[in-house]
């Protein structure tokens, strides 16, 4: 059976588990999005309003697709994310952008299975998909049964935990879908309490405006000031409501080497970062997703994160910085100087 040895050759490729959809199986998505985006929980990712169409109907982004399949890549850490917060000096760096950008790992690996199935079925098509285009993979991978969203609307499955990443191949190929996964969190509500800025105003619901991940990585411009003390010393990314999931007690270790922590990157020195140019960023993060928001929105962080320490020694790397041509940075260097 085709389906059974798509897996198989997933499987050989790296990935974790494999699953398979149709591109209409969540009819619900539209409304949704629709309400999360009325409701301005997206903050400032205007690109989630301009393709809301697509992005919520995966029919309508490739109506020639019959199945899609879902793949989960590990990169769980081999560091507890948490104990990082107590070194108050130090920044910390959410998991998946300790080493190299996944989406460029997961993307050939896709790229590869997806060869693979056209050898297998002649004369059809394949998209493939890893975070970059308007393609809704986390409901999806739930209607695939690779797993649900939890409380923390990110995907769990109860065999993975939540540290993988998702990557879909959109196909013309028929294949058998699967069925999709329940909803496994019962009572538990580690991932809402241990939130430090209380993104999420109920159960399976995130307002992506208080979100660390958000606010450090798609947020341009200075934070509101009532959050920054929230954001401690997280300087790209949260790892919170993962690391406190009780699923990932069946987390599996990431294949990937590339997904190992750098170890410049596994809680760096604070002074250091804030020091870097715009040179000096683009070649300390070449090959990282971190690159991708830039020298200016970095340093604001790596600020905020000064402001928390409660160091002084980070005094004269503040002040070096009030007259920082970017407004964001010197706003930022300004209010640690303050705190500090």
């Amino acid at each position: 059976m085709l389906k059974d040895r798509l897996v198989d050759q997933a499987r050989a490729e790296g990935f974790a588990a494999c699953r398979v959809t149709r591109p209409d199986a969540v009819p619900e998505l539209p409304a949704r999005l629709a309400e999360f985006v009325a409701e301005g929980r997206h903050g400032q990712m205007g690109w989630m309003a301009e393709r809301m169409a697509w992005r919520g109907d995966p029919a309508a982004l490739w109506p020639a697709a019959r199945s899609v399949v879902m793949l989960a890549e590990p990169y769980t850490p081999a560091h507890d994310p948490l104990a990082l917060l107590a070194q108050r000096d130090r920044g910390v760096i959410s998991s998946y952008a300790l080493n190299r950008d996944y989406h460029d790992l997961v993307k050939k690996r896709l790229k590869r299975v997806g060869r693979w199935l056209l050898e297998q079925a002649p004369g059809e098509e394949i998209k493939v998909f890893v975070d970059t285009a308007p393609v809704m993979e986390k409901p999806l991978a739930q209607a695939a049964g690779l797993g649900w969203q939890g409380k923390h609307t990110n995907l769990l499955s109860r065999e993975l935990g939540n540290w993988f990443f998702l990557g879909a191949i959109f196909t013309t190929v028929e294949l058998e879908p699967d069925s999709p996964e329940n909803e496994h969190c019962g009572s538990c509500t580690a991932c809402l309490d241990i939130c430090p800025t209380d993104a999420f105003p109920a159960p399976f619901q995130l307002d992506a405006r208080r979100c660390i991940s958000y606010l450090t990585i798609e947020h341009a411009g200075p934070v509101d000031v009532a959050l920054r003390a929230k954001m401690g010393n997280r300087i790209y990314g949260c790892d919170d409501c993962l690391a406190a999931c009780p699923w990932n007690k069946f987390a599996v270790a990431a294949t990937e080497l590339r997904y190992a922590a750098r170890d410049d990157l596994l809680a760096p020195d604070l002074a250091a970062l804030a020091a870097l140019d715009d040179a000096g960023f683009r070649a300390k993060f070449s090959g990282s997703p971190i690159k991708r928001i830039g020298r200016n929105r970095f340093v604001r962080n790596v600020l905020y994160a000064i402001g928390n320490s409660g160091d002084p020694r980070f005094r004269p790397v503040a002040r070096d910085l009030l007259d920082d041509p970017d407004p964001a940075v010197a706003d930022a260097a300004d209010w640690a100087l303050a705190r500090l």
